[in-house]
């Protein structure tokens, strides 16, 4: 399930490897929908590295939440991206210098702090836990990116492509854009009967 808001996203699901893949291409088409391009890669990066550890170390199962927020009154403005799973054991984090044997464990977290602005855990309220991670808009966003989106987001379902919604009369069609196409009329095949009987 995937709920919406003006800069809110949300996805349930299980953390299993193709599922994983899908998040980060969910990740990215929101964070290009919001116009937040450069928040792109390590936003991916960020969710690919909080699901892998859901994926390999969360217990009872694996369902998840991954949560976007973009907070544009916040100075500066940022994005939090939050992994929720339920299992309440904290994630490991490494200690240890990087030739340790303790330094396989917890790698994900350590990259997640060094592409982020902030990172931390909190307990979630229905007795599991939630990773998350900061990162800053840039001041460079375009300003459709710092106010409200106008329009209905695109539903975006596991296996079912998006609806295509007609543009608004007063908003233009980009070339190439899904508005653009259902303006167009469809014109249908000319059929022929042979003359010739079969």
């Amino acid at each position: 399930m995937i709920s919406r808001g003006n800069k809110h996203c949300a996805v349930e699901l299980q953390a299993l490897p193709p599922r994983i893949g899908q998040v980060r291409r969910i990740v990215s088409a929101q964070l290009r929908y919001w116009h937040l391009d450069p928040l792109i890669e390590p936003a991916a990066l960020g969710v690919t590295e909080l699901l892998t550890n859901v994926h390999q170390h969360a217990q009872p199962d694996k369902r998840c939440t991954v949560e976007m927020d973009v907070e544009l009154d916040a100075v500066p403005a940022r994005l939090t991206v939050s992994v929720r799973d339920h299992d309440p054991r904290p994630p490991r984090v490494p200690e240890a210098g990087p030739d340790s044997a303790e330094s396989t464990h917890g790698r994900g977290l350590a990259l997640v702090a060094a592409v982020s602005s902030s990172w931390g855990v909190r307990e979630s309220h229905d007795g599991g836990k939630v990773v998350w991670f900061t990162l800053t808009v840039p001041a460079t966003a375009p300003a459709s990116a710092r106010r409200p989106v106008r329009r209905a987001e695109p539903v975006v379902a596991f296996g079912r492509p998006a609806p295509v919604r007609p543009a608004l009369a007063e908003e233009p069609a980009l070339a190439g854009s899904p508005a653009r196409a259902v303006r167009e009329p469809v014109r249908e095949p000319v059929r022929t009967r042979s003359a010739v009987p079969g």
